[in-house]
């Protein structure tokens, strides 16, 4: 009872929204990687094995700490190491596996074919430097990576701007001078007419400081977009907004898919932002996918017993008597590595299977994915 009430809140939802052609871009293959600390290793993303087709918008839900934004990182090749390091698996994008690349190789893909936005933009744009100044600075990276990836000769346009670059400090950092956003000011206001930012003349040549945090996070999808990526990765870009920015940047985000070609990966902890604009969501616990569905499946039949706890912690939205019933216990241990499903000392369902054998994710239905006992894995 509880669940169908929650599904009001997503009753924009309809089974067969989420078809179109696709093809495989991205796929992920026993990942499996450990972050050292003082007080051991802590199993951060433990065997995950997930595809990313293209011309989708798929969302990685879970608790914070589940993992979430690892496998984002490990995905661009920005996980710092140490203390991070990866103890197995392949990501193989367009079929070559990016963790097999030296990163003069690697980072031919990132930013280009693979961009990331990140949690807070303000903290992710140069203060001291103008919005269309650090646009255009995505914009050379993309030109010199696309004519001429090994930097022996470049074109007029190029060779100007590098002529305007200046490397003096901070030492191996490469800055942008000022009025570098005059060499590519069409494509830039083409860019932030793009994210619907109004009056792209004037923001152009403003600093991040002088504009909201919507605008911000809007230049930073015009930035990561100007590279013209094939996936798009974004990490809890709207957490700092209010309710109705976020909206609007969602929708956004959706929006642009479409108009420009790109597949996008969504790291969110909110269940509520996933139905939205999701094509299919994966499920996170403690390090584990436990279950990857199309998102009408996932939010009309949740099968997991954890994405059914999650569900039923939502607020309907309504006045009523019904309570909440959040999930008992806690996230186990990191630093330990458990022999059963992580989610046995929690789970209302568990078997003596469970706390001794790991279940590994299995299509049960159709485009449909659960690691669980219950179902036979």
């Amino acid at each position: 009872m509880g669940l169908e009430i929650h599904l009001s809140a997503f009753s924009n939802l309809q089974p067969g929204n989420s078809e179109t052609k696709s093809s495989r871009l991205l796929s992920i293959s026993d990942l499996s990687i450990v972050y050292g600390s003082g007080g051991g290793d802590v199993y951060a993303v433990d065997r995950a094995n997930l595809d990313i087709e293209s011309d989708k918008f798929v969302t990685i839900v879970g608790e914070s700490g589940c993992g979430k934004s690892t496998v984002a990182l490990a995905i661009i090749g920005l996980l710092a190491a140490p203390p991070a390091r990866i103890q197995s698996g392949r990501i193989e994008y367009k079929s070559v596996d990016l963790l097999s690349l030296v990163e003069n190789e690697r980072r031919k893909y990132r930013g280009t074919e693979i961009a990331m936005i990140f949690q807070e933009p303000l903290t992710s744009l140069n203060p001291v430097y103008k919005v269309g100044d650090q646009i255009a600075e995505a914009i050379v990276v993309r030109e010199e990576r696309k004519h001429n990836p090994n930097r022996v000769v470049r074109s007029e346009i190029m060779q100007k701007a590098y002529d305007t670059r200046v490397t003096s400090f901070p030492s191996r950092i490469q800055m942008p001078r000022r009025n570098l956003s005059s060499l590519f000011r069409d494509e830039i206001l083409d860019a932030l007419k793009i994210v619907r930012i109004p009056d792209p003349d004037q923001v152009i040549d403003r600093y991040p400081f002088e504009l909201s945090g919507g605008m911000v996070q809007r230049v930073m999808i015009a930035m990561a977009l100007a590279q013209k990526p094939a996936l798009l990765i974004a990490d809890e870009p709207t957490t700092a907004l209010d309710v109705t920015t976020q909206a609007q940047v969602l929708k956004l985000m959706k929006v642009l898919m479409d108009e420009v070609n790109t597949s996008v990966i969504l790291i969110t902890h909110d269940l509520a932002v996933a139905s939205q604009v999701a094509d299919r969501v994966i499920v996170m616990y403690a390090g584990d996918l436990v279950e990857d569905a199309e998102v009408y499946d996932l939010f009309s039949e949740p099968l997991h017993p954890y994405s059914k706890g999650l569900l039923s912690c939502i607020p309907s939205g309504s006045k009523d008597n019904v309570k909440l019933n959040p999930i008992p216990g806690t996230v186990p241990d990191l630093t330990t590595l458990i022999p059963g499903c992580k989610y046995a000392a929690r789970c209302p369902y568990v078997m003596e299977i469970c706390r001794k054998k790991r279940p590994t994710l299995t299509e049960v239905k159709p485009k449909h994915r659960v690691a669980c006992f219950l179902y036979g894995t």
